[in-house]
């Protein structure tokens, strides 16, 4: 989903999710929406101010029955949003569009335990053949310490997958102010390690600035994660991945085939992974041949 439209619906001031006028207006005149796909919308998800959207784009349905369901999809919608497939964490900045619905014409038959696991296993199936990606908090780090320390304190940054961003001395005093972005994963005993490169000398301070794509695919099978050992850039999101699931007690397969119960979709989805990997060998075959 657009960037903006994901930080507008964290915006206090703009009430997205709440006011459906406002939703209309600012989705028209600041992203280009037209006025059939504002209607189209939903609900946001997880919450009535969340970060993702849930659109109907069915035509061949019929909307009366569909009204009947609405709610129940909404629930799944957001139930799926508040714990998504890859680590059981929060979804962000995703859209999703409801194209075709198949019912039962018996209302008992469409209740709120039908659909709503339903509708959650389909959002399921389809975030993961999208190529999902993981998102990690970046934080925003100001060092304040001596000019001699400048170096080992970006030395550190660096090891850390972070980097500067500008350096300034204090007036009036011998330090310099050091402002750059570190990833929350690596931030943990980054202060205790500032300070043994610096004797001491550097303090730092750390705030919450944005969310960042962690390098690499997390359902990049072909990836070997070795113990005690750091992972390559192109494995970092499949080692976060895999050692979240652990510590929560879930499973290491992650894979949409799961989700679906038609053999058909799933024979689909077989030959859509073999094309993807026969494309990936490609390419890296050239890589190679390049250099």
């Amino acid at each position: 989903m657009e960037a903006g439209i994901v930080g507008a619906t964290r915006d206090p001031h703009e009430h997205l999710g709440l006011d459906p006028r406002r939703v209309s207006k600012y989705l028209r005149k600041q992203h280009g929406w037209d006025a059939l796909s504002v209607r189209s919308i939903w609900a946001f998800g997880p919450d009535a101010r969340g970060p993702n959207v849930l659109l109907d784009d069915t035509l061949s349905v019929d909307k009366t029955v569909l009204e009947t369901v609405r709610n129940s999809v909404v629930q799944g919608f957001r139930w799926g949003c508040r714990e998504g497939p890859l680590c059981d964490e929060p979804m962000r900045s995703c859209k999703f569009k409801l194209v075709d619905a198949t019912l039962a014409s018996e209302g008992i038959y469409r209740g709120g335990g039908q659909i709503i696991p339903a509708a959650r296993r389909a959002m399921y199936s389809a975030f993961l053949v999208a190529e999902p990606r993981l998102l990690e908090p970046v934080y925003s780090v100001e060092i304040l310490a001596p000019e001699d320390c400048i170096a080992p304190c970006k030395k550190v940054l660096e090891n850390r997958r972070g980097h500067v961003t500008r350096s300034l001395p204090k007036p009036g005093t011998p330090y310099h102010v050091m402002h750059g972005y570190l990833p929350g994963m690596d931030s943990f005993g980054f202060e205790t390690d500032l300070r043994c490169h610096t004797q001491g000398q550097a303090y730092v301070m750390q705030t919450f600035d944005h969310w960042s794509l962690v390098p690499g695919d997390p359902l990049d099978t072909s990836v070997v994660l070795r113990p005690l050992e750091p992972s390559p850039t192109r494995s970092i999101a499949r080692d976060f991945m895999i050692k979240t699931r652990r510590r929560k007690g879930l499973g290491d397969d992650v894979n949409a085939k799961k989700y679906f119960d038609d053999p058909a979709l799933i024979a689909k989805l077989e030959a859509y992974e073999q094309q993807k990997l026969a494309v990936d060998e490609d390419s890296v075959g050239k890589k190679h041949w390049n250099y």
